[in-house]
């Protein structure tokens, strides 16, 4: 994805874990979205959950968060396993699970973990990938976050 396209509709998920949302009720949140991808064979991805889930409980008011879990290989398929390491990551966030990679190719990812951070209309603003630079994600999440607080006074 391009900086500033739409976020794609969230459409094909083989099972979502916790909750199930959609763009709209997105949007109509009034709230910026961070997406991050992740799997349960990624090693990166376990060491980050922690910080993730502090943005999910600090930005709570003002970011929605969802989780992708992306299966990199047919071991990455399993439902329990997929089931077993949110709960035993404190995964609370809703999760989609995009089996198919229907979200995945929407978002044309190829990485995880990967960040995606929406402004409240729903427009790209920041994207990164790899284990580090969670103070970088921070900082653009705090920016999209001014921006909008900005913009609405």
């Amino acid at each position: 994805m391009r900086l500033r396209e739409e976020m794609p509709a969230l459409d094909g998920a083989t099972k979502w874990l916790n909750e199930e949302v959609t763009k709209g009720e997105l949007l109509a949140s009034g709230k910026a979205t961070l997406f991050h991808f992740w799997s349960v064979s990624c090693g990166l991805c376990k060491e980050a959950m922690p910080e993730i889930n502090e943005f999910r409980d600090e930005y709570e008011d003002e970011l929605n968060v969802i989780a992708v879990h992306m299966p990199r290989s047919e071991k990455d398929l399993d439902m329990a396993v997929i089931e077993a390491m949110a709960q035993g990551h404190d995964i609370l966030q809703p999760i989609f699970v995009d089996s198919e990679h229907k979200l995945t190719d929407a978002f044309e990812n190829k990485y995880v973990p990967a960040y995606y951070v929406f402004d409240t209309e729903g427009k790209l603003r920041h994207f990164q990938a790899g284990g580090s630079g969670m103070e970088m994600l921070r900082k653009r999440v705090n920016r999209v976050l001014e921006k909008e607080t900005n913009s609405n006074n």
